[in-house]
């Protein structure tokens, strides 16, 4: 993202800020959900973006545009987020839905942190990432980019109805729509992280051949939040597969010390002799 829209970002996410301060999670929760539907509404309106991203037309006009439209759709928060961001400076018409996207999810994880989960949040969304993957049939259904993202929002929904936080259902169900032009799968990683972030956190993906222990756990962890400097959060994953050993992920880092990898490396040595 360019200089400029980081910047512009930065503004709507000051209104956000002050209006979460003296706001309830449920006035948090109905912003971010609002926010999502303007970013998608963006999505569908091409013009509409060039227009309200466009640095020759004067600040005041672009949002007086903006409030024009969503009068009546919004409430008074979204409305003054947007009208914030488009009152901002962008390198493209797509930076200008990238940045209502982050606020809107911004919005719901400031509302789960509020009223106290977000850890739930967090953990719901890693766990229905690893059902997703786990049946191929699923996977495909959520992860068909060339279908209609509505159809399979709704089926997200359908999964999670009663079955997670209200915030975990939205978010999910977000995921469809690709958050950042992401992949459903890399849309809910993104999401698992963001709400780690939001506790101050990283996330580190361990898979493991075996279920670890408590103990285990809790010093795998000690020992990363050391090498990161802050603490960091287990995401693990039990894949027989791997044979043994353990791999972890945390951001672009990966340490793979698993006998699978091993002997793959053994078997490439061996064919290169």
């Amino acid at each position: 993202m360019s200089t400029t829209g980081r910047e512009s970002i930065e503004a709507g996410r000051a209104v956000l800020e002050a209006s979460a301060s003296a706001g309830s999670a449920e006035q948090l929760t109905e912003c971010g959900v609002e926010l999502l539907e303007v970013t998608r509404f963006l999505v569908d309106q091409p013009r509409l973006r060039r227009a309200l991203s466009d640095p020759a037309r004067a600040a005041d006009d672009r949002e007086g545009l903006v409030r024009r439209l969503i009068a009546g759709q919004v409430g008074a928060t979204a409305a003054d987020v947007v009208a914030a961001l488009v009152r901002g400076r962008w390198g493209s018409p797509s930076e200008l839905v990238g940045g209502t996207e982050q606020l809107a999810v911004k919005a719901l994880l400031l509302a789960v942190a509020k009223d106290g989960t977000l850890a739930n949040v967090e953990d719901q969304l890693f766990r229905f990432g690893r059902l997703v993957d786990g049946d191929p049939e699923l996977a495909s259904a959520l992860g068909a980019s060339g279908t209609d993202p509505n159809a399979r929002a709704a089926l997200v929904e359908r999964l999670l109805d009663g079955k997670a936080e209200p915030a975990t259902v939205t978010l999910a169900a977000a995921a469809c729509f690709g958050i950042g032009g992401r992949s459903f799968h890399a849309s809910l990683s993104h999401l698992v992280e963001a709400a780690a972030a939001a506790r101050d956190e990283a996330v580190a993906y361990v898979t493991v051949a075996s279920p670890l222990d408590e103990s285990g756990e809790r010093q795998l962890a000690a020992k990363l939040s050391l090498v990161y400097g802050r603490p960091v959060t287990l995401k693990v994953t039990v894949d027989p597969a791997i044979v043994g050993g353990i791999r972890v992920q945390v951001d672009s880092d990966l340490w793979d010390g698993t006998v699978s990898r091993r002997l793959d490396e053994a078997r490439q040595a061996l064919a290169g002799r």
